[in-house]
């Protein structure tokens, strides 16, 4: 959808257009059109600053490579927006990637819709991304999506290194 002054369109672009524009917020491409990402508000920040914050403390000692809002190329016709990512073993090095991470985090925003966010999850797990993270601010727990689909879990966990992030932990001063 572009928007021109108070009228929205759905307009078919390339992804290669896409590639080239600009946005006040960043938006997503899903097979020719521009899909807006939710505006995230100051807990969806401050969730997303304090796993970074955990995510950098391993940095130093293995080959974790977290990148906040890093454009992925999960096909040629879509570009997803995860909230994280996280690389293990090697550091991307394409300004768009076209591996998948090792993890994809999303926060949930009050004006996520449900169905879009199943699109973008099960677009993740398709593509090959390992480890989908849900945190939820609202209820305050972490979810995992996998092909049984979005399951609530005491922790999530990075396999092989000290790192586990708990609802307790992540929600304790919120």
């Amino acid at each position: 959808m572009i928007c021109f002054g108070q009228v929205a369109t759905n307009t078919q672009i390339t992804a290669e257009q896409y590639l080239h524009m600009t946005f006040e917020h960043d938006a997503e491409f899903v097979h020719g059109e521009i899909v807006e990402r939710s505006m995230p508000d100051n807990m969806h920040a401050k969730l997303q600053f304090l796993i970074l914050l955990r995510l950098g403390s391993l940095v130093s000692q293995y080959p974790v490579y977290p990148r906040p809002e890093l454009r992925l190329r999960i096909a040629p016709d879509v570009y997803r927006i995860p909230d994280i990512s996280v690389f293990i073993g090697e550091e991307p090095r394409q300004s768009v990637p076209d591996t998948p991470p090792s993890v994809a985090i999303e926060i949930l925003s009050k004006d996520d819709r449900y169905t879009n966010l199943m699109q973008k999850l099960e677009e993740y797990r398709s593509w090959g991304i390992p480890n989908i993270w849900i945190v939820d601010p609202a209820m305050k727990r972490l979810s995992v999506y996998t092909e049984q689909g979005l399951q609530n879990v005491p922790s999530s966990a990075l396999a092989g290194l000290p790192f586990e992030l708990t609802p307790s932990e992540l929600f304790a001063d919120l």
